[in-house]
């Protein structure tokens, strides 16, 4: 059985129109510019708080950030930190450990590029040895790619 369903229409020709804002303290522009002037000013003179070299953001965390920054894989004109190979550093009293991955275990670099990751970081100030874990788990994907190097592909 179908139920029949009357549907009503009401034709409005004005509508109400809805209450304004009230804003009692208006503020103008060079007061708003002043106030905002303030508070960069007090947040540029704050000191960060201070970060161990051997913790991400610190000294010795970025020298060696920036030696990963400086490898390059040979098939691909992106660097392997950018390309997502790095997975993570790890620095403890000047031993740097570095584990990371290859776009496959068939790449053609798999037996040079550990040594050269080793030999680069083992080169920065402060380092006092460098090991390199190479993983196959988890794999590599396009998704472990930073921005820049998607951009730098044309893949954004």
């Amino acid at each position: 059985m179908s139920e029949d369903r009357i549907i009503k229409v009401e034709e409005v020709t004005s509508v109400e129109a809805p209450p304004k804002a009230r804003v009692e303290d208006v503020e103008t522009a060079p007061a708003k510019l002043e106030r905002k002037r303030d508070y960069l000013e007090g947040f540029l003179a704050a000191k960060p708080a201070t970060v161990e070299p051997d913790a991400v953001g610190g000294d010795l965390y970025e020298a060696v950030v920036s030696a990963l920054k400086d490898i390059f894989d040979p098939e691909i004109p992106v660097n392997i930190y950018d390309l997502g190979l790095i997975y993570n550093v790890e620095i403890d009293e000047g031993h740097v450990l570095v584990t990371m991955t290859l776009t496959t275990p068939h790449c053609p670099v798999a037996e040079s590029m550990p040594a050269e990751v080793e030999l680069r970081v083992g080169a920065v100030p402060g380092v006092g040895d460098a090991e390199v874990n190479l993983v196959w788990d988890p794999p590599w994907s396009p998704q472990n790619m930073s921005d820049e190097a998607r951009l730098e592909l044309g893949m954004l």
